[in-house]
């Protein structure tokens, strides 16, 4: 047994030193007051660790740590336009947020205004680099395999797999895109019962459907949305009006449908404002939070190593562990560090006291009844353990709603919203429990272990020998 715990802390120790130097910024911290800084050996990042695409930077703020780009957006329908405007709103919104996504932008706030109008924040976005990404409409447009292609077109994917589509009408070659379906697609059923997505065609769509369906007969037919493949089913038979997609499951033929109808439309997206946000807090702000956070620290380790002796040390080495490994995983993974953000890694700071302390009170009440170190630990960690993992396991199914509800969830007779900040105080939340229950259990109890072979330690917490 005591083989494990020396392997458990060896490992832990080495990964806390790893995370250390992963965390530790590339230039003195420039909160420390000046004579601190002129003081201080800081190690050279010389170029900052690198594995694969890694480098070690610093963290990644949110919009009110850093800053960024607001913009209002304004979508144009077309004035014949009969369909359903929720509809292709709601599509739109999920092209938007795919493409800030894919962008890598973490933490952007993408909520619908009035009927016609989409509010975005983007952190760390000049307001170039925003009207670039989310300034285009985006275009539904159906390929075909480029060996099939009668047509030398443009690919549609990065492979060159599949290029556009396209017919001819009256010696005209037209494009088979979203323009030419009808914004009706709907959820219907196949012959089966199965679900199935029903759409239809208009203007020169049923002719440019059957030149190429036809050709397409046992071959794949891809949808693309925005660059991205929807769906890519076989073609069965010739569709000339009206056709059907299945294979699909129930909810990814509501998807495929919303898809499909704010891809139908040539919905232009107007931007109606544009402004450059500013950090909310503010630098110095967030230099004295920093100071107030080190202040908060040290008294809990303070208090732990006055009432605990040296139990409370070995909590405060297993918090400062639990401090390095988070903040580590934080830029590693990584985490976008809102006020929100900060937050939840206060309050996970706090819980992985809070498991400590049940511990050591489990433990003292054992060596006053005159057991012996080794059963006291054995004892004491037994019985705060059903304590230990309720409590965080009850925060954890809190921070899987949060996360639910805040990626729009929608809830009977409430409908949905989408809350990027909600999402992100669940998911470091949810990190920090996770890492403080391994830290304040595991890597305490290992270190007790360690320790409790020196007669000396075994005398100090209370062993009467």
């Amino acid at each position: 047994m005591f083989k494990r715990h020396f392997i458990s802390l060896f490992f832990t120790i080495f990964i806390s030193i790893f995370s250390a130097y992963l965390f530790l910024p590339n230039a003195t911290p420039n909160f420390l007051p000046n004579s601190i800084q002129e003081s201080i050996i800081w190690p050279e990042s010389a170029g900052g660790l690198s594995i694969g695409n890694f480098q070690r930077d610093s963290m990644r703020l949110g919009l009110d740590l850093q800053g960024g780009t607001r913009l209002l957006l304004k979508a144009i329908f077309p004035e014949e336009f009969e369909g359903d405007s929720n509809s292709v709103l709601e599509g739109t919104i999920q092209v938007l947020r795919k493409r800030v996504d894919g962008a890598g932008v973490a933490e952007a706030e993408i909520t619908r205004q009035d009927q016609d109008m989409i509010s975005i924040q983007l952190p760390g976005l000049n307001t170039e680099e925003a009207r670039n990404l989310l300034g285009r409409t985006a275009r539904l447009k159906f390929c075909e395999p480029i060996a099939i292609a009668p047509f030398q077109s443009e690919p549609c994917d990065e492979n060159g797999e599949f290029v556009q589509a396209y017919g001819e009408v009256d010696g005209k070659i037209i494009a088979m895109s979203g323009s030419l379906l009808k914004p009706n697609a709907f959820v219907g059923t196949d012959t089966l019962g199965n679900p199935a997505v029903g759409f239809e065609w208009q203007n020169d769509g049923p002719e440019i459907s059957k030149q190429v369906t036809t050709r397409l007969i046992g071959q794949r037919l891809a949808i693309f949305l925005d660059d991205e493949v929807l769906s890519a089913p076989t073609v069965n038979a010739t569709i000339i009006k009206q056709g059907q997609i299945t294979g699909l499951g129930l909810e990814r033929a509501r998807q495929l449908v919303i898809q499909l109808n704010s891809g139908s439309l040539p919905v232009d997206l107007q931007i109606l404002s544009e402004q450059s946000v500013d950090a909310t807090l503010g630098q110095d702000s967030i230099d004295k939070s920093l100071v107030a956070g080190q202040l908060g620290l040290m008294l809990v380790c303070f208090f732990m190593l006055l009432y605990y002796g040296l139990l409370g040390g070995v909590s405060v080495i297993a918090l400062l562990v639990y401090s390095l490994l988070t903040l580590a995983l934080f830029k590693l993974i990584p985490i976008t560090l809102t006020l929100a953000g900060i937050g939840a890694f206060v309050l996970s700071v706090g819980m992985a006291v809070d498991a400590n302390i049940l511990i050591f009170e489990r433990m003292k009440e054992e060596l006053r009844s005159g057991r012996s170190y080794v059963s006291s630990l054995e004892i004491g960690f037994g019985r705060a353990w059903p304590s230990i993992r309720d409590s965080n396991a009850t925060t954890l199914i809190t921070c899987l709603i949060l996360y639910s509800l805040g990626g729009g969830i929608a809830l009977p007779g409430m409908g949905s919203f989408s809350a990027p900040l909600v999402q992100g105080f669940a998911i470091t939340l949810a990190i920090g429990v996770l890492i403080s229950m391994y830290t304040a259990v595991f890597f305490t109890k290992s270190m007790l272990y360690f320790l409790g072979k020196y007669q000396r330690f075994r005398r100090f917490v209370g062993e009467e020998v």
